[in-house]
């Protein structure tokens, strides 16, 4: 089960989440540790992201990069390419149907993965039909911002096969993630909970090995 570590100072909900220091460094430990992904907030306003963070990390680590902002335009998608990012966060929530069809396209011709994020049934059938491959349930209404792992429950079984299944939010400890995995989810993004703790280290590597630990069991089975 995959592992995708955040870098994020701060988000609407929680405010500030952990004093900036260097995203460098963060990406380094997270690698170290052995996260699958890197996700980077990028958005200045209500993250305390910078854009020139990427293209820093992408020098310092081997492991993919996801860009994670409020993508609305293909000249976005440009901006990431060319920045270092592996893969972009495309919120179904905040897209048309033909504009995030268009995103997902335009996304693929450049070779960055488009995760396409969703919270709901309708989200699900747009992404579905805007061609969408690997799909990210938000586990956070962002109209109330309250936390639910039970949507990812509710909608990982109806997700198509040949997806890939990716949870975020509200994912901070191995019962939650032994929970998700047997859902059908095959990666989580973790970002709060680690940066949020006082020992970033030793909360990374008891996720890492939550996720190992999940492999395992369906190897033996």
């Amino acid at each position: 089960m995959g592992l995708i570590a955040e870098i994020k100072f701060a988000s609407p909900s929680a405010g500030v989440i952990r004093k900036r220091t260097d995203s460098c460094a963060i990406g380094r430990m997270y690698e170290e540790n052995g996260v699958s992904a890197i996700s980077l907030l990028t958005d200045c306003r209500f993250f305390g992201g910078d854009l020139n963070d990427l293209p820093r990390l992408k020098e310092n680590v081997s492991v993919p990069l996801l860009r994670k902002d409020f993508i609305l335009d293909e000249i976005q998608v440009k901006e990431s390419f060319f920045s270092g990012a592996d893969a972009i966060l495309l919120i179904a929530r905040i897209l048309s149907r033909e504009e995030l069809k268009k995103l997902i396209a335009a996304s693929k011709a450049l070779g960055l993965t488009p995760l396409t994020e969703i919270h709901d049934r309708d989200d699900l059938q747009k992404a579905v039909d805007g061609g969408a491959e690997v799909i990210g349930i938000n586990n956070r209404d962002l109209d109330t911002f309250e936390v639910s792992l039970q949507t990812t429950l509710d909608l990982a079984s109806l997700i198509p096969k040949g997806c890939i299944k990716i949870s975020a939010s509200g994912i901070s400890s191995r019962e939650a993630i032994r929970l998700l995995r047997n859902s059908g989810i095959q990666a989580v993004l973790v970002g709060t909970s680690i940066m949020e703790s006082e020992e970033m280290t030793a909360k990374l590597r008891e996720l890492t090995c939550a996720c190992f630990q999940a492999g395992e069991a369906d190897d033996r089975s």
